[in-house]
């Protein structure tokens, strides 16, 4: 790891010069321990996320104290660049880069400024990184990335690729070749070459090395292998730089510049140990870097489909099919700005370190000694909202355009180092990386392999991503052998392409015959995922085989053709699910009108009233879209609103009397002899007594350490949960956390009573169909019907059919025939589940594999994290109601799965969790200083708040000065559920937030009589109106009532203000035009 640690003492906390007129003490941050100062702060694991967690809440200066030393960090535009002043401060080489001299002694990258040797090395070695230099090495450099490229095509699409692992042998054996006319290969052995297992090592120790804490004896072990490295590292570039004295050529690369190179200043020749430091140097910075960038860069595309298609459609335009040529790359600007702005955001280096020549002062106030080492953080400086604005945290390609980033203040894009001491290899570098970029979009349609990944960082001399992988799929129909071909620029033989249409192994999922289909869809929370899982097991009764269930961004690009293509996918806020994005992308930018002849398709769509401008916008737009493309539309749409009724039961209603139907009329296939109640053909149950245990991939664990009510009793129950985060999981305020629950004990001895399966009854699956239970294991009954299924899921008119047809008693049989038709409004409107069902109607004998077949998986739900990473970045809080009422279907009482599991927690308990992101436009403006902001909230809505005001206060805390915040909160009563009261009361009182209350059932005690919090809105409409004309954002979090009481009175509000009279149509479009920009909102039922 990195942490640039200072090297001169503490300095005395006043001096009387701090005292004078104008000059201001550097900040701290608060609660430094005596001698240790704030070592407890750091993360020595990802050091630079603390720093820039840091400059969130000091601000754009602090001053870190550690043991006997002093770090200042600076992190805003106007001070990095006065910094960048070479004439008065200069970079020195320290930490971890002080560390790696000890293999590369005085190379470029770590030489002391006025070291000799680096000035000789730098000017021999400047022409080389020239540009016709550079443009000399493209062939090598296509070479390796051809190796590359082969290699993911021949993985398949289903294979998951570690990102920073192959790019960083990319980048290996380009500088390797390049620069020395050495071969790692790479991509051609498992084992990497001594030379590159040593470099790694030794960049791990020289991290260690720079902050050890312990006498140099209890290291001898380690400093044993790291000396051995060194001594690998030496000897494989002294035998390189050996063998090419011996056998001279006239290669046009580094290692001849070098030897052959004079210094025009000294007239000297660059020495055989320089040659060997900077052939070292190379090799270490020119692969950490380049990796970095290329990693950050695919992850960013993948994470914004527009840039992604923007990307991809400019190398279409200038490259086309054929291979890639050196002209080609200075054509490509906007893979060029995609590249500047993920340096912008993601930074391999994310700080260098400078000291000032003389005692000085910088910022106008700010005293630094002589010496004194200053850390510009580039990863805050990159975000500063005076240089990048508001958005400045969102990657936005078209702001790194030629033109726009040409007009860039001095100073504010830094990614390369400063002046003398910048990035000699940066021309390389660029070369590499553009070229790289343009031959995989070329090839390949990529998706994340896991779709909610979310960036984690990996630190040690540079930053790279942890854990990222994505899936390569090769486009245009092409095998790896038309690909390699295709970069080479030959032809293949009519027998080699006749023969080489090979299928996709992994392609298809279900054995037997009947015609091939396609299901993809989109989902975040699960629910659609679901239904193509559902569609997917009737396939096959309907005469149909599965060729591929996935994702809908696998279809990016293109979609089979000859078979039906079945898409179900949701619409969030109008935007597609996060795995359907690059999709809805490309689908959207199709011009012709025949481009999808021969697809014949149907969607299916999943929607939530709540967002009336947006219902089912998604689905609406891939059906249009599909058939202004040419495609055909086998059935037509269906769709479903989750906030009204039941999406299964819609979902199979649809199937049944529309989708297969409508197949079977256009394929002619068979329908199977079975009927609707053999849900379950090919499951098959054993009971056992071994004990296993499975667990969700895309959630980790996370453990309770504190659980607390929050209301008075005789109330509604609300508590507050405190959990810490699995180690690679961060968070923004505002952010959710996903939960992955376990149904409420009572119903699980429901379904085990029901089947007559004692508690420690085990159970294995085995199925020839598709199934989201876990199979050939043994698992408790318990915890199969706990933790897999939705136990509460109201029953479908299929899942009644079926219980029909598994009684013999003609009253029950009666009775449920009127359910599954004229009469299932009654259980649709009670919720009653299959389990309810069985248990009114004791005479249905259900096979218990048929009862697991129905239900669907269980899913995660999300909850709005009422925490700030500033007070902890490593803890997260919930704050939520307990749902626990009557049964409408009679049947007890029916609480809510995910609220119920989180209030049976305790200190101590574990619980599976993943960090989801919320919109973009719900978090805290990045300009804290310049925008107010008004929140509006009630009951728990609250949640992501008390998460804004809680960042907020820890800012104050630290001395920083923010633009006025306002907080508007309802709830019934004060003193029994006004939660947080005490809390937010000191906010308030040291200048956090103005809180204004709202009293449903006490109105007189609450501001100016409000009884609900668009009252208090209304009632504060002077100070409201003065704040949004000052910029202020507006939040809304609660039930859809408070969305639409603040909509109304903002609305109001704006026809008071308004110039000339506005309608109430003109006042709501300007309402709806402002969503995500003035106002964002997190509404819920």
């Amino acid at each position: 790891m990195l942490i640039e640690w200072p090297a001169i003492l503490s300095r005395s906390d006043t001096t009387a010069s701090e005292t004078m007129s104008g000059i201001t003490p550097i900040p701290e941050p608060p609660g430094g321990l005596p001698y240790l100062g704030h070592v407890a702060e750091l993360d020595r694991e990802l050091p630079i996320n603390s720093f820039a967690r840091l400059a969130d809440e000091c601000g754009e200066i602090y001053r870190l104290r550690l043991p006997g030393r002093s770090v200042v960090i600076v992190s805003s535009h106007r001070l990095v660049d006065e910094l960048c002043d070479e004439k008065r401060f200069v970079k020195i080489p320290k930490g971890a880069l002080h560390q790696v001299r000890n293999g590369v002694h005085d190379g470029l990258f770590t030489a002391q400024q006025d070291e000799p040797n680096w000035g000789i090395a730098h000017r021999v070695l400047m022409p080389a990184f020239g540009p016709m230099s550079i443009r000399g090495m493209f062939d090598e450099m296509h070479e390796i990335a051809t190796q590359l490229t082969m290699k993911w095509a021949r993985y398949g699409p289903q294979n998951p690729i570690d990102v920073s692992e192959d790019f960083t042998r990319l980048a290996l054996d380009t500088l390797a070749l390049c620069s020395m006319g050495f071969r790692f290969n790479s991509y051609y052995t498992s084992e990497l070459h001594p030379f590159v297992e040593a470099m790694g090592d030794f960049l791990t120790e020289s991290g260690n090395r720079a902050n050890r804490a312990m006498p140099s004896w209890f290291y001898r072990n380690e400093d044993a292998k790291y000396w051995k490295d060194v001594d690998v590292l030496r000897r494989t570039s002294d035998e390189v730089l050996q063998e090419r004295k011996k056998n001279p050529s006239d290669r046009k690369d580094l290692l001849n510049a070098m030897l052959n190179g004079v210094d025009p200043k000294t007239g000297q020749h660059m020495s055989d140990a320089s040659i060997t430091d900077n052939l070292i140097t190379f090799l270490i910075a020119g692969h950490e870097t380049t990796s970095g960038l290329l990693s950050f860069a695919f992850y960013e595309l993948l994470k914004t489909p527009e840039a992604y298609r923007k990307a991809q459609q400019e190398v279409d335009r200038v490259i086309g099919k054929g291979p890639i040529t050196v002209e080609h790359l200075s054509k490509l600007p906007f893979i060029t700005a995609v590249m500047r702005e993920t340096l912008r955001l993601c930074a391999p280096i994310g700080q260098f370190v400078l000291s000032p020549f003389e005692d000085t002062v910088i910022g106008g106030k700010y005293p630094v000694s002589k010496g004194e080492t200053i850390t510009l953080l580039l990863k805050k400086m990159h975000l500063d909202p005076a240089v990048y604005g508001d958005d400045a945290a969102e990657f936005k390609p078209e702001r790194m355009l030629d033109e726009a980033f040409n007009k860039l203040p001095k100073n504010a894009w830094k990614p390369f180092g400063n002046g003398l001491r910048a990035c000699i290899g940066r021309p390389f570098a660029w070369q590499e990386a553009t070229l790289a970029i343009a031959m995989l979009l070329q090839s390949f349609n990529f998706v994340l392999d896991d779709p909610s990944y979310s960036l984690a960082l990996k630190q040690t001399l540079t930053i790279k991503p942890k854990g990222f992988r994505m899936r390569a799929a090769l486009r245009d129909g092409m095998t790896p052998s038309q690909l390699e071909h295709r970069l080479a620029g030959t032809e293949m033989s009519a027998s080699v392409l006749n023969g080489s249409a090979l299928k996709d192994p992994g392609q298809t999922l279900t054995e037997g015959s009947g015609k091939p289909i396609t299901i993809l869809y989109g989902s975040n929370s699960g629910t659609c995922e679901s239904l193509a899982q559902r569609a997917a097991s009737d396939a096959s009764r309907h005469g149909f085989k599965v060729s591929k269930i996935d994702i809908l961004d696998t279809a990016n690009g293109g979609l089979p053709k000859g078979e039906p293509v079945f898409i179900v996918t949701p619409s969030y806020e109008g935007q597609p699910p996060d795995n359907a994005a690059h999709f809805v992308s490309w689908l959207e930018s199709i011009k012709g009108k025949t481009e999808l002849d021969g697809v014949d398709y149907t969607v299916f769509g999943v929607g939530h009233h709540d967002w009336a401008q947006t219902f089912h916008r998604i689905p609406k737009l891939v059906d249009s879209k599909l058939e202004e493309a040419g495609a055909t539309r086998v059935a037509a749409m269906g769709l479903t609103d989750v906030g009204a009724g039941d999406a299964f039961a819609d979902f199979e209603a649809w199937e049944d009397d529309v989708f297969w139907p409508a197949l079977k009329k256009k394929y002619g296939t068979p329908e199977d002899a079975a009927d609707l109640s053999q849900v379950a053909v090919g499951l098959k149950v054993s009971i056992t007594s071994p004990r296993t245990s499975t667990l969700r991939q895309d959630v980790m664990e996370g453990l309770v350490v504190e659980a607390r009510t929050l209301t008075a009793e005789g109330e509604p129950v609300k508590k507050h949960i405190e959990i810490v985060l699995p180690s690679e999981e961060t968070y923004r305020a505002g952010d959710y956390l996903a939960i992955l629950p376990i149904n409420p004990k009572p119903i699980v001895e429901r379904a085990m009573r029901r089947f007559h399966l004692p508690w420690d009854a085990h159970i294995t699956i085995g199925t020839d169909a598709m199934t989201c239970l876990p199979t050939n294991t043994s698992l408790p009954a318990h915890s199969i019907f706990g933790a897999y299924v939705e136990l509460s899921q109201p029953a479908t008119k299929r899942n009644i059919t079926a219980l029909v047809q598994a009684t013999t008693n003609a009253e029950d049989k009666e009775a449920l025939e009127k359910l599954a038709n004229e009469s299932y409004e009654e259980v649709s409107s009670k919720r009653m589940s299959v389990l309810d069902l069985m248990e009114k109607y004791t005479s249905v004998e259900l096979p218990l594999g048929a009862f697991l077949a129905m239900l669907p998986p269980m899913r995660v739900r999300q909850y709005s994290i009422s925490s700030s990473p500033l007070w902890n970045p490593s803890h997260v809080t919930l704050t939520f109601s307990v749902l626990e009422a009557p049964s409408k279907s009679g049947h007890g009482v029916h609480v809510g799965v995910a609220s119920s599991y989180l209030a049976s927690l305790a200190a101590g308990d574990k619980l599976h969790i993943a960090v989801r992101p919320s919109h973009t436009a719900f978090h805290l403006p990045q300009d804290v200083e310049n925008t107010p902001v008004i929140c509006v909230a009630a009951g728990t809505g609250l949640a992501p708040f008390r998460g804004f005001m809680q960042e907020r206060a820890t800012m104050i805390a630290a001395g920083r000065k923010l633009a006025p915040a306002m907080l508007f909160i309802g709830c019934r009563q004060p003193g029994r559920d006004d939660l947080y009261a005490e809390e937010l009361a000191a906010w308030e009182k040291d200048g956090v937030v103005t809180v204004r209350h709202a009293y449903s059932r006490k109105p007189e005690a609450a501001y100016k009589g409000s009884k609900y919090v668009q009252d208090a809105l209304l009632a504060a409409s002077d100070e409201v109106t003065k704040l949004w004309k000052d910029g202020a954002k507006l939040y809304i979090c609660g039930s859809r009532a408070v969305g639409e009481g603040v909509k109304d009175v903002v609305v109001e509000l704006a026809k008071k203000a308004a110039d000339k009279e506005m309608t109430d149509v003109e006042a709501t479009k300007w309402w709806e035009g402002l969503r995500n920009t003035r106002y964002a909102t997190d509404v819920f039922d």
